[in-house]
């Protein structure tokens, strides 16, 4: 059974897409709202794409967020936006040991040492850098950016 959704253009204050993406997101979670997925393409200001089982799941997910100035009236079909969409696969050089900072999750800016990667499953063990005891976590690889590798710090030292 295929579940059908929507596509939802939210209207935001120009250069505050990200923001809202970040509220929308943590609104939709916290309500157990159906958001499947929510899009702000490059070069278009001022939107955000939600999709959504319903409008109104859109529409509570999006309800209260600073800089969100509401949902247009029609859905939007896939292919007006499909244009503004790139489905591409990255490589990402993420080594063991690499320190890195978690930038989605949980554990959203902190910094963490590489323990582990498995390029197969596109995910990394980690272990806080700031944690009294160190507990590996296994997050997406995605959900981390590289800051420095092993072997650079030693070199700017010199």
């Amino acid at each position: 059974m295929v579940e059908e959704s929507a596509i939802f253009a939210l209207r935001t204050t120009p250069n505050r897409e990200d923001q809202v993406m970040d509220f929308v997101s943590s609104n939709a979670a916290k309500k157990g709202l159906e958001v499947y997925s929510i899009v702000r393409p490059h070069g278009l200001r001022g939107y955000i794409f939600i999709e959504a089982k319903t409008r109104t799941e859109a529409e509570q997910a999006a309800a209260g967020v600073p800089y969100a100035r509401g949902i247009l009236p029609k859905p939007v079909e896939y292919n007006e936006i499909e244009h503004m969409l790139e489905q591409i696969k990255v490589e990402r050089d993420i080594r063991k040991n690499d320190i890195v900072e978690i930038i989605a999750g949980a554990f959203k800016r902190e910094q963490a040492k590489i323990i582990r990667v498995d390029k197969q499953k596109e995910e990394v063990v980690v272990e806080l850098l700031e944690a009294a005891v160190p507990i590996p976590i296994t997050v997406r690889m995605d959900a981390v950016k590289v800051i420095r590798r092993e072997g650079e710090a030693e070199k700017e030292e010199e």
